[in-house]
């Protein structure tokens, strides 16, 4: 599916409309053979990956119970664990990655929380951070200890970021260094 395409889509129909496409992805997704098609592949101990839509981006799991409409498992990130919905659950490992054509930034879609990204700031200073958590219109980033909040339109990826302890990169003459 292109999903780039679903959201233009998306974007442009009514709040109305997108409540009752909701309603009947969930009634579809409650229907028996959803669930029984992805547990049906799983077993105890099993290390699978979900889609979180929190982060959006895929966790790794070992799978610690099986339950009729939900699966218990244990995150390997984090050490918790969590019920998440059979659909959730990546079985084919299918590419999560969405993305979105814009005329610059990066869209809401294309970034998950621990993405490396940079922007300009308002004294024109180029700054790299870590994504710590995704807003409606905003990402908050921690560069160099000190958090942001950044529209996503101003976010461009980071293709070497070798260390966040040197997040601020200067511009000066056309060439870059590096604040140690």
């Amino acid at each position: 599916m292109n999903f780039s395409d679903i959201i233009k889509s998306l974007n442009q129909a009514s709040a109305f409309d997108l409540y009752r496409m909701r309603a009947a992805i969930d009634r579809v997704l409650d229907e028996p053979r959803w669930m029984q098609s992805v547990q049906t592949r799983l077993k105890v101990g099993q290390e699978v990956q979900y889609f979180s839509p929190q982060s959006n981006a895929l966790r790794r799991a070992r799978v610690m119970e099986l339950r009729r409409k939900q699966a218990l498992v244990l995150g390997l990130d984090d050490s918790q664990q969590w019920l998440i919905p059979y659909a959730a659950i990546n079985i084919d490992g299918t590419d999560v990655q969405i993305r979105e054509n814009k005329a610059q930034g990066l869209g809401r879609n294309e970034v998950s929380i621990g993405d490396v990204v940079g922007f300009m700031d308002r004294d024109h200073h180029q700054r790299i951070g870590k994504i710590v958590r995704l807003n409606d219109k905003t990402v908050s980033l921690l560069c160099d200890g000190t958090q942001w909040r950044v529209a996503y339109a101003y976010l461009h990826r980071v293709v070497d970021a070798q260390s966040l302890d040197q997040a601020t990169i200067e511009s000066s003459g056309g060439k870059l260094y590096i604040d140690g």
